[in-house]
């Protein structure tokens, strides 16, 4: 059976384990497919991103280990969307070697000088809403769905990374209800606008690892709108450290199977294929 993570992060970026480091603990836990995915927000960068002088020289590096590597290892980057100024395209990214494209979306314009940062820490996340909102947390969600629905339609990225994100702070915060028909419908304006790309929705447990929520992204109830859809879906860790390659995979599955699906989707290189879950 095929066991994969098409988002994971090594120390070219945030994470803490080196390239060689994450690929043997793949082995060791039996994953066939692995890309290395770091934070990419080109032409520019943040101390949690790749550095610009760096894309090459990572580039270099995976393509090294893929060649010697007993199972699947592809190039890519989580690219940042923020309108006008980075995107997740390979009109950009293909120049370093990509092969696969995670969009995702971190900061989110408002009225302030700096993007409001949707998943920092809580007092980061609430500090944002206030200065970038003027405190008006459902006009701060919704601008963040909106992104994601821009992302969706105007980029070519592959794989839309933790989708709903914006859940991350709320178990702190509780600045908005996820039960309000207000969100329910930007989740399904959300869901109508991927289903009319080919994009692939990954089932992140990035949060579950970082004991942020106890829930993966995207939450059941978005899921079942999106097996509904016919949207396809895979599997990924957002791992930020060998141990959590595989965190919340159970659940994952669980989560998934709940929703209605009976498969996930792998990437080949040049396409993806569906195998049961």
């Amino acid at each position: 059976m095929r066991k994969a993570t098409y988002h994971l992060h090594t120390t070219w970026c945030d994470g803490t384990a080196s390239p060689a480091q994450m690929l043997q603990a793949a082995i060791e836990r039996g994953f066939t497919d692995i890309a290395f995915t770091a934070h990419a927000a080109w032409p520019f960068a943040t101390e949690w991103h790749l550095p610009v002088k760096a894309y090459q020289r990572y580039r270099q590096e995976i393509d090294t280990l893929a060649l010697k590597a007993p199972i699947r290892v592809f190039t890519g980057f989580e690219a940042d969307f923020i309108d006008g100024i980075t995107a997740p395209d390979y009109s950009i990214y293909r120049t370093f070697g990509a092969q696969l494209l995670i969009g995702s979306v971190h900061y989110v314009p408002g009225e302030g000088a700096t993007p409001w940062s949707v998943d920092g820490p809580a007092e980061e996340v609430a500090a944002g809403i206030t200065n970038s909102f003027a405190g008006n947390a459902e006009q701060a969600v919704r601008a963040y769905w909106a992104c994601v629905r821009k992302m969706i339609e105007v980029t070519d990225a592959d794989i839309i990374g933790h989708l709903d994100i914006i859940r991350k702070r709320n178990q702190t915060l509780a600045f908005f209800d996820e039960d309000a028909p207000w969100y329910k419908e930007e989740e399904e304006k959300t869901v109508e606008c991927i289903a009319k790309t080919d994009k692939v929705v990954e089932i992140n447990t990035g949060g579950i690892a970082r004991k942020a929520i106890d829930d993966v992204y995207p939450s059941t109830r978005l899921l079942t709108l999106l097996c509904q859809a016919g949207v396809k879906i895979t599997l990924s860790s957002d791992a930020h450290t060998a141990e959590d390659l595989d965190t919340g995979y159970e659940k994952a599955r669980q989560s998934a199977l709940k929703a209605g699906f009976t498969g996930l989707w792998f990437f080949e290189g040049d396409g993806w294929t569906q195998e049961a879950l």
